[in-house]
């Protein structure tokens, strides 16, 4: 452990019952012309329109753009940006789950600096300040209020991509958890197994030398005492809140505690960065056509048991975040308690036990390794090094569920990445 730390946030966060009352203000101070990013089924309820009466009442020019699809599909942030053209918002506003506020942060890019989205993908592309962007989330799973991350699905490409800069971090992130009240259990579940997902691997992601060019050369940086300060949070708010949320969608102190959760996890991956679990959904995901959410959450438990012997100190500190009993456990009783519970959990309310039950073909399990390894940003963020004949391992495991192959017949001590 060294004293270097690094974290990048929004300038402003507010967390609250009721903090949407706030939005009138924030944008304000913020711009006087304001493209509004939403879907059609938000578009429609009371509390967008309350919403909407605020601003007015400011004096604040709107453009509402309520088309937004899952997944963000490239040419429909491209249409979105070129229809705002004209009306010269100097503010862009999203309002929704993680797709709206991707959809934002797309178009505030393309309005600033034109282009098109293919010009940004990777990391550090995006050449400057983008317009103001605030971020009202409605789900709690995603933390894209809180990251430098959009995420775009193109159809020239098999799998999704995503645009990771500094300059993509909303201004202001308004969250208020009165929004998810409406939340169906399914959604609930998926979103804050995200949620869950982004904090333990941002916890046990691998923690780079220090240097000054660190966080100057890239987004993700691995694990630092900031960002554990937000992931243990999140965990130990999950452990003890989403199945609650999930069996009783009106508990507003459970609601309150995911989505808080799903903040800090994005506080927290928005910096450390994700691992192998991301990297594996992507190529699942391209397959199965299912949430991003669910299939991170469904192989999380067998990741974690693969990387059990590298990170056994941030499993142990899992274990007690999620108030699982052994004052005098050892570290490996620990950790294997945090995978168990963190099973359970997900297992509660209702995620996939397996890939196989998730919808991937048995026939694809080689592809869909190879593509996982592939993606060298988060397997190198991975605490446990991870190659080709690892990754099918895991895999095969992940698929029959058979949590104890996981952790295949490799155990490397853990070290730093370079």
């Amino acid at each position: 452990m060294t004293s270097f730390s690094a974290i990048r946030l929004p300038t402003e966060i507010l967390f609250g019952k009721g903090q949407r009352a706030a939005l009138p203000a924030v944008s304000r101070r913020l711009g006087s012309r304001a493209l509004v990013c939403t879907d059609e089924r938000l578009a429609a309820s009371p509390e967008f329109e309350q919403m909407l009466d605020g601003l007015r009442r400011t004096g604040l020019a709107m453009m509402v753009h309520d088309r937004v699809q899952p997944d963000v599909p490239r040419d429909s942030a491209a249409e979105c940006a070129e229809e705002a053209r004209g009306f010269a918002p100097d503010l862009v506003i999203g309002i929704g789950g993680g797709s709206c506020l991707d959809m934002a942060k797309c178009a505030a890019l393309l309005l600033t600096h034109g282009g098109r989205l293919a010009d940004y993908y990777g990391e550090f592309k995006v050449p400057g300040r983008v317009l103001p962007i605030i971020a009202v989330p409605t789900t709690a799973g995603t933390g894209s209020e809180a990251t430098p991350v959009a995420v775009i699905s193109d159809p020239d490409r098999t799998l999704k991509v995503g645009i990771s800069s500094p300059y993509l971090i909303p201004a202001a992130a308004i969250c208020d958890p009165d929004l998810t009240l409406s939340c169906p259990p399914a959604l609930t579940a998926i979103a804050g197994a995200d949620a869950l997902t982004h904090a333990i691997e941002a916890f046990t992601a691998g923690r780079r030398a220090p240097s000054a060019e660190l966080a100057q050369q890239r987004v993700f940086i691995g694990k630092s005492a900031l960002t554990d300060h937000f992931a243990l949070l999140a965990i130990r708010l999950l452990g003890r809140s989403l199945e609650r949320a999930w069996r009783d969608g009106a508990d507003e102190n459970a609601r309150a505690d995911v989505m808080m959760a799903a903040l800090a996890a994005g506080c927290a991956f928005g910096t450390a960065g994700t691992a192998a679990a991301h990297a594996i959904q992507y190529p699942v995901g391209a397959l199965t056509h299912t949430p991003h959410g669910l299939g991170v959450a469904t192989v999380l438990p067998y990741v974690m048991r693969f990387n059990r012997a590298n990170a056994l100190d941030e499993m142990a500190q899992i274990a007690a975040a999620l108030e699982i009993a052994g004052a005098n456990a050892s570290r490996e009783a620990l950790a294997d308690a945090a995978i168990e519970e963190v099973t359970r959990l997900l297992r509660a309310i209702g995620i996939p036990p397996t890939l196989k039950a998730l919808g991937l073909p048995a026939d694809r399990l080689d592809w869909t390794a190879e593509q996982a390894v592939a993606i060298d940003r988060l397997i190198k963020n991975n605490p446990r090094p991870i190659g080709l004949a690892d990754m099918r391992r895991l895999l095969d495991a992940a698929y029959r569920g058979d949590l104890d192959a996981a952790a295949s017949d490799l155990v490397l001590e853990k070290g730093s990445h370079p």
